[in-house]
């Protein structure tokens, strides 16, 4: 891979000049935005997955979901539909996506739709008879036809966006001035252990604006591991297969060997379409612990029902209470 990107480095001005001309046209208003009423709330990243927009989401649902009816909206990447659809009783992941559909069957009371077409999804989602009452963007940083009212932008703590570039040479979708559109800058999957020392370090390496608010994460794992019938003490696993198709699997690898467990880990790309062969393969291992995006699409087969367990995962933010007064404080002026 570093080889491939030394060969197309020559390429990075090229693609740096078109994201950044492309915002500029955006910022001056020559390419329109549109902006809703209702409050809209944008999670995203500048850089190419890993920085934990899905537990995000879920953190956002979990805040709101009691006070107001809440519906997601997502691209549905690697689906098998097009257009807009409205999760139901037939969601799949190949209908949906394996994050849309983990929400879906994740939360009771909310809705969730994917369309490629982030304004159409709006549009669809505000005219229908069961409108939201907050709508939450997943991974649309970069989708500038839709001006989201509140920005949070997730930056991985192994791969800050500053220290980075652009594609191809670097993982970043656009320069790293696009920053500056967020309200809040989240700096996820740090270590618990991280210092105020550090944080504070970061955080001026951000060169925060005045409008811009930092905070940061870590992960938080469970304690057990679940499959659709039972669950088992994360401590007492006997050894295991871990299966992963996620764009970073170093922080999970790391916190299972932290906790003295045994396993072998099979890696596949993230979004993996498992094949028939892997199935196979998968059967034959007598416990397979996978992550939850992973389960939903895993899950489906019969033979791997009873060996296939997931670990659940929450994301911890420092000074909470202050993060969520801003969310809450930007949907109460917007209602």
């Amino acid at each position: 891979m570093k080889f491939i990107r030394i060969i197309l480095s020559p390429i990075m001005p090229i693609y740096y000049l078109v994201t950044w001309l492309r915002n500029y046209l955006y910022n001056l208003g020559v390419k329109s935005s549109k902006s809703y009423d209702l409050p809209v709330i944008c999670v995203g990243n500048l850089s190419t997955g890993g920085t934990g927009k899905t537990p995000m989401i879920e953190y956002l649902i979990r805040l709101l979901k009691d006070e107001k009816s809440l519906a997601t909206l997502s691209r549905g990447y690697k689906r098998r539909t097009e257009g807009f659809v409205l999760a139901d009783k037939n969601a799949s992941a190949d209908s949906i996506g394996d994050e849309p559909y983990q929400f879906f069957r994740k939360f009771e009371g909310i809705q969730v739709a994917v369309d490629t077409n982030r304004q159409n999804g709006i549009e669809q989602l505000i005219t229908s008879d069961n409108k939201p009452e907050v709508i939450l963007l997943d991974d649309a940083y970069q989708h500038r036809k839709v001006k989201a009212g509140f920005n949070i932008l997730l930056t991985a703590y192994n791969n800050l966006y500053y220290k980075d570039m652009v594609l191809p040479t670097g993982n970043l979708r656009e320069p790293r001035s696009g920053a500056k559109r967020a309200d809040v800058i989240l700096v996820t999957k740090c270590p618990k252990t991280i210092s105020d020392a550090e944080k504070n370090e970061i955080a001026g390496k951000l060169k925060l604006k005045s409008h811009q608010n930092a905070f940061f994460s870590h992960i938080d794992y469970a304690e057990e591991v679940i499959s659709y019938k039972t669950k088992l003490v994360l401590d007492t696993l006997p050894k295991f297969t871990l299966v992963t198709g996620i764009a970073n699997a170093k922080p999970l690898v790391d916190f299972l060997a932290s906790k003295g467990l045994k396993f072998d880990h099979l890696e596949y790309n993230d979004h993996y379409n498992f094949k028939a062969s892997d199935i196979e393969t998968l059967a034959s291992k007598s416990l397979i612990i996978t992550t939850e995006k992973d389960y939903v699409r895993l899950s489906v087969n019969e033979r791997l029902k009873n060996i296939l367990f997931y670990l659940p995962i929450q994301i911890k933010i420092n000074q909470p209470e202050a993060f969520n007064t801003l969310v809450t404080s930007f949907i109460s002026q917007k209602n």
